[in-house]
């Protein structure tokens, strides 16, 4: 084990196996390996940043993601084996946008979930709001990942939503308002 919650074998990084009724089943698997057995999930969490303004950070995934390249999004990713949802969805926010939610307002504010049979990829999605004092020069992407941000109104981010060119907006669509 290295750091705080995180399985890691000659740099792979392992996630927790939930059932269907979220509880930890005691396993683990390969981030991204999508063998999971019929009743097995993973846990993913969203972090919605709301800065004083009302504006929302909301990122662009790089143009060289397999899945949904170009669209937007809020930040997110896996909890990784031993680590919490809150502790994933800080250490997200920080690795992607340089923002430390910390101390920040809010928290948790629902979840849900997806099954996806055809694929093996069921996961549960906590979904998180912070709002906190930031602007566009705090906002330190993570390259990999992203390719540009906006600190977007509700009203674009709807317009995005419309165009099918901003992922989950149906699940979270409550969270903004």
């Amino acid at each position: 084990m290295t750091g705080k919650g995180v399985f890691m074998a000659e740099k792979e990084e392992y996630w927790d196996v939930y059932d269907r009724d979220k509880k930890l089943t005691g396993r683990v698997m390969k981030k991204n390996d999508w063998t999971m057995a019929e009743g097995d999930y993973h846990l993913t969490v969203l972090g919605i940043l709301q800065n004083r303004a009302g504006r929302y950070l909301i990122t662009k995934r790089a143009r060289d993601k397999a899945w949904a390249p170009g669209d937007w999004e809020i930040p997110g990713g896996g909890v990784m084996a031993g680590e919490t949802s809150l502790e994933a969805v800080q250490r997200e926010l920080l690795e992607e946008t340089g923002i430390d939610v910390r101390g920040a307002e809010g928290g948790f504010l629902f979840d849900y979930h997806r099954e996806d049979p055809h694929e093996a990829n069921n996961y549960f999605v906590d979904v998180y709001k912070f709002v906190l004092d930031f602007d566009a020069s705090e906002v330190h992407l993570q390259e990999e990942e992203t390719d540009g941000f906006l600190l977007a109104t509700y009203e674009q981010i709807r317009g995005f939503a419309s165009q099918g060119r901003f992922l989950h907006y149906e699940s979270m669509k409550r969270a903004f308002v």
